[in-house]
């Protein structure tokens, strides 16, 4: 049903400008374009756009082999006789994890269980059905970086496109919400259409910092200049090492790095240094933060030796880090130190944590509602507010929503003796999220906060007005809204053996849950909303509440497949486990 969706949604966007075409008079006048800004269908700014648009296969190399297709969510693979489901680009980095903590090659450890579904660089997709034919399309691909997408620049969205007739009068204007959707629509245009971009337009380069171009002059230039900035990581070793010292040592400088993970003589020491960070310039000096916001100072230099790009630290009183590291992985946002005796420090860029103008997270935070995806107060995972509506407004207020019910208090950006951007919220009835909370993620319409050490975190989604333009969220919002469901099955959890068969669903207005009992049990209500997360991937949001039966069925799950009679979704646990809960319509 899903591809259904998807294909319908593009059919309409290409008829957009026909639609408006026919009705121009009865729409307000848009804004005119000069004709420096038009773009040809068949120009190379559109293939340009095109190139920077396509899906880059080359982050799950690690799996397929093969940088010109990606496999899509979720699947499964089998390690040393394990089942390991992947649904994000964070579960390949666990795999990664894991797959380096053994000695044999990744080929003899990884099974894919198939089929799968692969993707392409124009999104379109294939059904593989066994190992020989992944490797024989495997063996299509032009390895080492001579693909056509174009990964060290990307565009920020939502982004407006407008639609011109021959004699470059605007006829729509069609709001972008991801690469796909650019992409599709460019490859849909006749070679002799007409559009233009709504500039100002922003682009995020691949070490995490943003540009705004005002022009198709610009735009051009940007990506021109980036599109061989950075090693695209196309080749075939997903545990790449052909990065160059010069690389390191202008990764090193760019930003804070905050230390994720620190392992010495065998021991974990990462609850003592983490979130430490390391601010390096390129003098050869290196500056650490405590999260109390003392610091320390030591030197820095790189080398290389035996094909190997070391990085020398040395302190007078840090004395762990007094080692040469060698540099075993550097990715987007992430470098891996490691010795030969097992000693490691992860490290995570940190450019957008440590800003001296807040401004730019308040302005984030103001765009669009935020969704509590996850909360934990000292370890406890809050799970009755999961799916709470945040909204950040003007003047310091701000509102969290169930349904009809509002809370409202106050929030600010700030700065905390580390240096490092605070979210600080204070919401007298909801003590539980009155706190400050340190900036710990900022990347693909997800802000991670975490108090380290204290077992503190909020993670949130963003939900802008625009998704209320994405067919598939629609369309299965209206499915569920459509009449009364029951539970016809629960499998995999800790709680497959309960009876939910007393039990009516409705999935009403507002976001409103109401759990109906023929057993003559109260009538609850919770929250329900589907969006599509950050990663791009259906989230169904079900919150029953945290206790009693009704409790187990509360989470985050993951849309499978829906019907006019029945809903598959699926919640994966921080073991690896799966429940799978089907829903089918009463009547």
């Amino acid at each position: 049903m899903k591809e259904a969706i998807k294909y319908t949604t593009y059919a309409f966007l290409l008829l957009l400008p026909l639609l408006f075409g026919a009705c121009q008079s009865e729409f307000e006048p848009l804004p005119e374009v000069s004709e420096e800004q038009t773009i040809v269908a068949n120009s190379e700014t559109a293939r340009l756009i095109e190139k920077t648009c396509e899906q880059d296969g080359s982050f799950d190399n690690i799996v397929d082999k093969a940088s010109c297709f990606a496999i899509r969510f979720p699947y499964t693979v089998r390690i040393m006789g394990s089942e390991i489901t992947i649904s994000s680009v964070k579960d390949l980095d666990q795999l990664e994890e894991l797959v380096d903590s053994f000695d044999a090659e990744e080929e003899d450890l990884l099974e894919i269980v198939f089929p799968i579904t692969v993707t392409f660089g124009n999104y379109e997709e294939v059904v593989i059905e066994g190992k020989e034919s992944l490797l024989d399309l495997a063996g299509e691909c032009n390895e080492g970086g001579t693909d056509n997408d174009i990964e060290c620049i990307d565009f920020v969205y939502p982004i407006n496109l407008y639609t011109l007739n021959i004699n470059e009068q605007q006829t729509g204007i069609i709001t972008i919400e991801s690469d796909e959707e650019m992409r599709r629509f460019f490859e849909g245009l006749d070679e002799n259409n007409l559009v233009s971009l709504e500039f100002p337009v922003k682009l995020r380069l691949f070490d995490d910092t943003q540009i705004v171009v005002q022009s198709n002059e610009e735009l051009v230039s940007a990506i021109e200049l980036a599109k061989d900035a950075c090693d695209e990581d196309d080749d075939n070793d997903h545990n790449d090492d052909d990065f160059s010292q010069e690389r390191l040592e202008e990764l090193l400088v760019l930003c804070p790095w905050l230390i994720k993970e620190f392992q010495r003589e065998q021991i974990s020491q990462t609850e003592q240094y983490f979130d430490y960070a390391m601010s390096f310039d390129a003098a050869g000096e290196v500056t650490v933060k405590d999260r109390a916001g003392n610091s320390l100072s030591g030197s820095w230099s790189t080398r290389v030796a035996d094909n190997k790009v070391l990085l020398k630290l040395q302190f007078d009183v840090l004395v762990d880090f007094n080692l040469d590291w060698y540099v075993y992985e550097l990715e987007s946002g992430k470098i891996k130190l490691s010795t030969e005796d097992g000693d490691k420090i992860v490290m995570h860029k940190a450019c957008d944590l440590f800003n001296e103008d807040p401004d730019t997270l308040r302005e984030i935070l103001k765009e669009c509602s935020w969704i509590i995806h996850n909360l934990k107060v000292d370890q406890v995972e809050m799970r009755r507010l999961l799916g709470y509506e945040f909204n950040f407004l003007a003047e310091g207020i701000v509102t969290l929503t169930k349904g009809e019910s509002v809370s409202q208090g106050s929030w600010e950006i700030t700065l905390n003796t580390q240096g490092r951007l605070v979210l600080a919220i204070v919401m007298g009835d909801e003590p539980s999220i009155s706190f400050e909370w340190p900036l710990s993620d900022l990347r693909n319409d997800r802000l991670q906060f975490e108090i380290p050490d204290t077992g503190y975190e909020l993670l949130l989604e963003r939900v802008c007005d625009q998704n209320n333009g994405d067919t598939d969220v629609s369309e299965i919002r209206n499915i569920l809204m459509g009449g009364d469901w029951r539970v016809a099955d629960l499998s995999g959890g800790a709680n497959v053996a309960v009876d939910y068969s007393t039990n009516s669903f409705n999935f009403g207005q507002l976001n409103i849950l109401t759990i109906n009992s023929s057993a003559s049990g109260p009538e609850v209500n919770g929250l329900w909303r589907i969006t599509r997360n950050s990663e791009g991937n259906l989230t169904v949001y079900l919150n029953a509440g945290d206790e009693g039966i009704l409790g187990s069925l509360t989470g985050a799950w993951d849309f499978v497949q829906i019907t006019n009679e029945r809903l598959e979704i699926k919640l994966i646990a921080g073991d690896g486990g799966v429940s799978i809960l089907v829903f089918e319509k009463i009547g």
